[in-house]
């Protein structure tokens, strides 16, 4: 008997349901944009309403709608959601106000309880466990960042002083469990709101990164996996809790008791690709569709036409300045007549691969690795130019995950080991990831790049001065 799997993929952008079936093979999906973040003050970022609520019952009834097989052959759903966001709870589960998302300021602060009506404060995932099982629990593995959690024991911390510092009282918090635990079954009323069978165990997974990892098939400590997402950047795995790091931080893995290493990143990395493809507005798409195309395929052909280093263009990321630098804006340096279009998008995807590969060179030095080859995750691995300019800048094999969801393959294989489908997290990945297309790289390319990530080094030397005084200006 054939069996399956459901993947909640709650990501930055779009919340996509994959059900699964046991050997990784994707059978339909649903997905559903998130609406625009709601900004109603400066340092406020919020998911309007109950947007990812909303959000995953649309994804998963057009998932359950385009499943062709007997619904009573799904054994699970694995629940991944976004990381780093902070959802504030009435005592009956519902949503005191709107989740905070990961960029809101106040998800880097402890808490303040200034709302009497709050009785629980939780993460996107805790939030979604409640309204999927009725059940006050959480994965212990999504609560890096501003929160009372012991990251070598990954329980709360039973030191009081420590507790003491993040502002929420005990009784506050969910209970807590492993990756591959289950967290409850899924009620009537979540049944009704998603079309998912009631009576499923729903099972805990960790971040949306480490998901996304561990569906990607990361495991080895020579391999990089870049997630190519609203924020991009380079990630490794390993059994050590490294605590002191000044080239990278430690997350939660997917598997218990592991750890994910991530590097810096860039804050709008693909997020940037698409504003440049929406500057060109509605007379691109128009042209585009007549030539039975998407824009983005549009400026991918374009773009590989143009040599290596864009002639000279150099773009630099900071379309959300870092919060050490909130004066810091994005840069393209470099015209001189020869550029077009097609050379600023190239320089757009050579800024993020040339600024990911910076920050994993310094990560693998601290950790004392070299990276023999690396992994691409996310929609923009589809396009073979960013792929070969991995290979280029990185000057090993690049290879892209198989799966238009990796984290929803992670989210199911932590179901798949929740529902004993498969014994292990290491038999799951075996039977569950392949591998995607691989791209290698060539040798003259990566030497040119290697140069000018040298001169790169200099440029925010040069504009810090620039954006400094501009700020005072423009903010």
């Amino acid at each position: 008997m054939a069996r399956y799997l459901i993947g909640i993929d709650n990501g930055s952008q779009s919340s996509k349901v994959t059900i699964f079936d046991e050997s990784g093979t994707a059978v339909c999906e649903g997905r559903q944009a998130l609406r625009p973040y709601a900004t109603p003050r400066p340092g406020t970022v919020e998911h309007p309403d109950d947007d990812l609520w909303t959000s995953i019952g649309e994804a998963s009834r057009r998932a359950l709608a385009a499943f062709p097989y007997d619904t009573a052959d799904i054994v699970g759903v694995g629940l991944c959601t976004i990381r780093f966001c902070r959802a504030l709870l009435h005592a009956d589960g519902t949503l005191a106000s709107p989740v905070m998302s990961w960029m809101d300021e106040r998800v880097s602060r402890p808490y303040e309880h200034t709302d009497p009506t709050v009785r629980y404060v939780t993460t996107s995932s805790g939030y979604i466990t409640r309204r999927l099982t009725g059940r006050f629990r959480d994965t212990a593995a999504n609560y890096a960042g501003m929160w009372p959690m012991d990251s070598d024991t990954w329980q709360w911390t039973a030191d009081e002083a420590e507790f003491a510092k993040y502002g929420i009282p005990r009784k506050m918090l969910f209970e807590t469990v492993q990756p591959g635990d289950v967290l409850g079954q899924v009620t009537a009323e979540a049944a009704a709101h998603t079309g998912i069978p009631a009576g499923l165990p729903v099972v805990a997974t960790a971040n949306d990164k480490a998901v996304e990892a561990l569906g990607s098939g990361l495991s080895a400590p020579d391999t990089l996996l870049v997630s190519l997402g609203t924020y991009v950047a380079g990630m490794a795995t390993g059994a050590r809790n490294v605590k002191d790091a000044s080239g990278f931080w430690t997350n939660y893995a997917g598997r218990p008791h592991e750890y994910l290493y991530e590097s810096f990143g860039v804050r709008r990395g693909m997020w940037t690709v698409s504003w440049f493809r929406d500057v060109l507005g509605d007379e691109a798409a128009e042209a585009a569709a007549r030539d039975g195309m998407s824009v983005e395929e549009v400026l991918n052909r374009g773009a590989a036409s143009v040599p290596p280093g864009s002639d000279g263009l150099m773009t630099v990321l900071d379309w959300l300045a870092p919060t050490d630098a909130p004066y810091r804006k994005g840069s393209i340096l470099g015209f001189d007549g020869r550029q077009g279009r097609f050379h600023i998008y190239r320089s757009i995807l050579e800024a993020l691969v040339l600024t990911v590969q910076g920050h994993a060179t310094t990560m693998a030095a601290e950790l004392g690795t070299d990276y023999r080859r690396t992994i691409v995750s996310g929609g923009g691995s589809h396009s073979d130019l960013m792929m070969q300019i991995f290979a280029d800048v990185f000057g090993v094999p690049a290879m892209r995950t198989s799966v238009n969801s990796a984290a929803g393959l992670g989210a199911a294989i932590c179901a798949a080991v929740g529902t004993g489908l498969y014994a292990t997290f290491q038999d799951a990945a075996d039977a569950m990831v392949r591998p995607g297309a691989v791209f290698h790289p060539d040798a003259d390319t990566h030497r040119l790049y290697q140069q000018v990530q040298v001169v790169r080094r200099d440029i925010l030397a040069q504009t810090d001065t620039v954006y400094r005084a501009s700020s005072r200006l423009f903010g």
